[in-house]
């Protein structure tokens, strides 16, 4: 059955909801629909907040459909140019972590464009780890639940080429001013990134040296105005940090890279 928007109604109603992109958005909500109804009480929910991705079940990532699920922090399109730093150190068969990783979406692009790497990815929350794996074991990955370092087994300590972490950097303060569809049905834990927005960095970055293999990549996605921040962490960690922004993404990543005759660190 096909479904049409008699009318324009669905743009109409998004419009007026003050949906910036209504016509991209009406054009997916009437694709996924498989009845008039169903495009109804979908359009309602857009209307009242809910994410696009979470009504539609996907996000358009790097060229790829991931599934997203209610209460999972939704991929962002900044996040693309983290894949990009992440692609740039990544070698054929290197093993790639995707920590604090949500729908997984991280880890699943990096290994759409590296053939042969091994994936683990890892998360706190347990809605987070479903929907994860049902991004990351379809493609040979593993997903493992805990937090931080604690989620990954054993086995993986000083092995890490490469790890990417795109936690909450938000201050506590400004979780209150994002928009409602992300502080409303989004995860506190996944937006939260405590009095300056760095805390989880800290916590990633001294222990980053324990489990990088010498010449390891740590990347983590961080704000302008925390990024110096998280490379200080780093540093503070014995990692050699820089940071990259790209005004295209609007988007900046701290590096860090675990030197080769240095001993770990934490």
């Amino acid at each position: 059955m096909t479904i049409t928007d008699p009318a324009g109604a669905t743009v109409l109603s998004l419009r007026a909801a003050g949906c910036v992109f209504a016509e991209e958005e009406a054009h997916l909500l009437v694709e996924a629909a498989r009845t008039p109804e169903e495009l109804a009480a979908m359009t309602r929910r857009r209307v009242d907040g809910e994410p696009l991705e979470v009504i539609l079940g996907w996000a358009d990532f790097c060229g790829l459909r991931i599934a997203v699920d209610p209460g999972v922090f939704v991929p962002r399109q900044r996040t693309a140019y983290l894949v990009e730093q992440a692609v740039a150190v990544t070698s054929p068969g290197a093993l790639v972590v995707d920590l604090c990783c949500g729908t997984g979406a991280i880890g699943v692009a990096v290994a759409s464009r590296v053939p042969g790497l091994r994936l683990h990815a890892a998360d706190v929350e347990p809605a987070a780890v479903r929907c994860a794996r049902r991004n990351v074991e379809p493609i040979g990955g593993q997903v493992h639940e805990g937090d931080l370092y604690g989620a990954l087994p054993a086995e993986l300590r000083g092995t890490v080429d490469v790890l990417t972490v795109n936690a909450p950097y938000v201050p506590t303060d400004e979780v209150a001013m994002m928009p409602p569809e992300a502080r409303e049905h989004e995860p506190r834990v996944a937006l939260d990134g405590g009095a300056d927005g760095v805390e989880v960095h800290r916590r990633v970055a001294e222990y980053a040296a324990r489990w990088l293999a010498p010449g390891g990549h740590l990347l983590i996605e961080t704000g302008e105005s925390q990024a110096a921040l998280t490379a200080a962490a780093m540093s503070a960690h014995g990692l050699e940090a820089h940071t990259a922004t790209s005004d295209e993404w609007y988007c900046t990543v701290a590096i860090g890279r675990r030197p080769h005759v240095s001993q770990p660190g934490g």
